[in-house]
């Protein structure tokens, strides 16, 4: 690997059916604004990262440890809050986050034990998280992509890094926001049947009304509805096929 390297758990296909996810689509999610959590111990490090997200038209929030991250997202409990070196009462919990930034090695709680504190957290171990570092291990990097890591970049950071980060997410929320619609659409779908059907024959309201999405049913869902997903986003062939 050469100074500046980036190993990645996910493929970044150009077109998906009928979805543009190349980096000049003109899809309105892109005007959206995406909220990063970055963290690093180096102020010059976390400067640079921070103007590297703003450029990229992304909202920031840059903290200096592992702990204050945790507490930003409101997963420390009371013995971890203890064991930090800020009060209750610093920031503020439950911060909502689309994507995080984390370097390795810092003191107190490694980037690696904040992505394992992440993707035990049954409210963020979606959000992607992507880990740097000065330093090119592989056993580090490999260890950081097993645990869930979507990418392990290598410094210093550039901006078609964070750019291409950026496009990734928004991408993949366009997917999920058209599964989620779908799912929604199936579902009304499936009680106006449900009730026509209850209308229709009120002699036989013991019995079980058909089901709609039954695999009797002449049509099937979309690869969209598929209920398959894996804890980490590491292609796009786990979401449509």
């Amino acid at each position: 690997m050469g100074s500046n390297s980036v190993v990645s758990n996910r493929r970044m296909p150009e077109k998906m059916n009928c979805f543009d996810l190349s980096p000049n689509s003109n899809s309105e999610s892109e005007a959206e604004e995406v909220h990063v959590l970055a963290v690093d111990d180096s102020l010059v490090d976390r400067k640079v990262i921070e103007r590297l997200l703003k450029i990229s038209s992304c909202k920031v929030t840059a903290v200096d440890s592992g702990w204050r991250a945790l507490k930003l997202l409101g997963l420390l409990d009371d013995e971890e809050e203890d064991k930090s070196s800020f009060s209750s009462s610093d920031g503020f919990e439950g911060l909502k986050v689309d994507l995080i930034i984390t370097d390795y090695w810092m003191p107190g709680m490694t980037g690696y034990e904040l992505l394992k504190k992440i993707k035990e957290s049954s409210s963020f171990r979606e959000i992607p998280v992507v880990i740097m570092s000065s330093e090119n291990v592989m056993a580090r990097i490999d260890r950081c992509l097993e645990e869930g890591a979507e990418e392990f970049i290598v410094k210093p950071v550039k901006l078609s890094d964070v750019t291409r980060l950026r496009d990734y997410y928004m991408a993949t929320r366009e997917i999920r926001s058209a599964e989620s619609g779908i799912n929604v659409n199936k579902r009304k779908l499936q009680e106006s049947f449900d009730v026509s059907t209850a209308s229709s024959s009120p002699s036989s309201s013991s019995a079980s009304p058909p089901s709609l999405f039954s695999s009797s049913a002449p049509c099937s869902p979309s690869s969209l509805d598929s209920p398959t997903r894996r804890p980490k986003m590491t292609s796009f062939d786990h979401i449509l096929i």
